[in-house]
Order: C-alpha cells, then sequence, then structure tokens
C-alpha cells in the first residue's frame, strides 16, 4: 500500500494516447495549472465553517470532500497542498485534469461511475484505510449537473470518516460553456468557501438509508450554492 500511495501524487504515462493527444494533454495540464495559480492568488477569500473541518480532524477521521465539478477551478487553489487524492475519470479530460490537479500537491485515483468506477472506488476505500483524505466531485465525470452520485456516500459508509460538502463562491465569475458550466473567478474578486456540516454515513446503513443520505447530500449542496452570483 505504501506504493499505491506514493503513485497517485505521480504522474501516469501517455503512450496508451496518440502524439496529437499527449501534446494536447500536456498542454491543457500547464494551461490550467499556470491560470488557476495567476488568477487564484488575486482572490481575497472569506472562509465559513472551518470549525467544521477541524471537528473532523479532532474526532481522528478523514474528511471525505464533496462538492459540484463547476468548482475545479478555485476549489482547487484553496486546497491546494494538502494532499487531497480525487478521483479522476478514464479518459482525455481526466489525463489532463489528473494532471494540474498532482501540480497543485493533489493526488489522482483514475475511475469513475462510468468506467472503472468499481475499481477506483476500491481503490479509494484503500488510501482511505491507509490515511489519505478523498475528495468527490459528486456529479462528474460527465454529469448530469449538480446530481449527487451515490459513490462519495459509500466510500463514506465503507470507511467510517464524514462526508464534508464544500463550495466555494466567488462574487464575479464566468462561466464556461461546458457540460459543468465551470466557474472561473475574475481577478480580484471575493470568494467565500464555505465547508457545510459534516454527514456522517452508518457502516451498516441499508440502501433505502444510503440513498436517503444521497438526497440530503443533494440539499446541503444545493444549499450552499444558493447564494450564486452577486
Amino acid at each position: 500500500m505504501p506504493d499505491d500511495n506514493e503513485n497517485v501524487y505521480r504522474f501516469a504515462p501517455l503512450s496508451a494516447y496518440p502524439l496529437k493527444q499527449r501534446v494536447l494533454i500536456r498542454l491543457a495540464d500547464w494551461a490550467f495549472y499556470f491560470a488557476i495559480f495567476a488568477i487564484g492568488a488575486t482572490i481575497r477569500f472569506e472562509t465559513q465553517g472551518a470549525e467544521n473541518l477541524r471537528k473532523i480532524e479532532d474526532d481522528g477521521k478523514l474528511p471525505v470532500y464533496a462538492t459540484w465539478h463547476d468548482q475545479i477551478f478555485l476549489g482547487t487553489f484553496y486546497l491546494k497542498r494538502r494532499g487531497i487524492v480525487f478521483l479522476t475519470s478514464l479518459s482525455f479530460d481526466g489525463e489532463y485534469i489528473a494532471r494540474f490537479l498532482q501540480r497543485l500537491g493533489f493526488g489522482v485515483i483514475r475511475g469513475s461511475s462510468t468506467r472503472g468506477g468499481a475499481k477506483g472506488l476500491v481503490k479509494m476505500i484503500r488510501g482511505m484505510n491507509a490515511g489519505l483524505a478523498m475528495g468527490f466531485t459528486v456529479d462528474g465525470p460527465k454529469g448530469p449537473r449538480h446530481q449527487v452520485k451515490h459513490g462519495v456516500v459509500l466510500l463514506a459508509k465503507k470507511t467510517g470518516n464524514p462526508i464534508l460538502p464544500f463550495m466555494v463562491r466567488p462574487r464575479k465569475y464566468w462561466t464556461v460553456n461546458s457540460w459543468d458550466g465551470l466557474q472561473i473567478p475574475r481577478p480580484f474578486t471575493r470568494a467565500v468557501m464555505t465547508f457545510g456540516e459534516p454527514i456522517e454515513v452508518p457502516q451498516d446503513a441499508s440502501d433505502e438509508e444510503v440513498e436517503n443520505i444521497r438526497t440530503d447530500l443533494q440539499s446541503e449542496l444545493d444549499r450552499m450554492a444558493g447564494g450564486g452570483k452577486s
């Protein structure tokens, strides 16, 4: 397991991709990395709910960070260099996302709800059992937008660690014309980073209870995102 833990912070080989895609992956990787740093460094953050993260740590547990896919840009800047491991899809898009996440100090496990999902979840369970905090964009990798999938709840159930919903709301931002409506904050704007109440999942939770908790998480993320653009 130590080797597996170290591997989540290393780039995967690109030999399976044709030359054109290898070049595009590297270009997209560096473009996102520099854009996140250049814009993120200008943002004036306010943090709300930090005590919710501290409570998890004080209880000797690890957070399962959960947010929407459109939060990737600013969320990764705020949470950088903490060693959090995220699930990314086994795809062209997933590869350049994995690379800029790793440049920002995150770990990456490949898998998704549509391809390699079960294997990815098993790796995440093993990682948490070995002491790694995990993160989910809970409507990824391709939507439907803002609809929580079950994987994050199952991970919390299997590991006994609570889900920590979070949301970053920049006051001013651009929206990318993509399935997730990715938010790109405008330089020098203010942003509120909110950590929600931890959500516990009993390890003996029934399928019905898992679904109810998924619905609760959906409601909490909807509520946290409700501030929108001002």
